[in-house]
């Protein structure tokens, strides 16, 4: 029995194949092997604010109090996010916080635990 690959997106474990392609049950998301292995070597190290390499499924801490956006509320220092998603862009982890929802984070402002 072969081990396919977790969903690059929801990193479900649940994915099968469908001719050429991987399809997640979860999410809908559907790749290719070739385009895996090929995004895998060009997506960038996201470290968090004392250099340490995260990675999807990660736990972090948030070490400094962030006012959410759009809102009067402030995520406190401390906060436990759990199950981080990397993601490209300005904010590189995507996340959901108990009591805020999703969310996402800058990794300058968190420590993996």
């Amino acid at each position: 029995m072969s081990t396919l690959p977790h969903c690059p997106q929801c990193n479900s474990p649940y994915t099968y194949e469908d001719g050429t392609l991987l399809v997640c049950p979860e999410c809908a998301h559907e790749w290719s092997l070739q385009s895996e292995s090929a995004s895998t070597e060009d997506r960038k190290v996201v470290t968090d604010a004392h250099g340490n390499v995260l990675s999807d499924g990660d736990t972090v801490t948030v070490i400094k109090d962030l006012k959410v956006k759009g809102t009067s509320s402030v995520l406190k220092i401390g906060t436990k996010v759990k199950n981080i998603r990397l993601i490209d862009g300005d904010h590189d982890i995507d996340c959901k916080i108990d009591g805020f929802g999703a969310m996402k984070l800058k990794s300058e402002f968190v420590k993996k635990v």
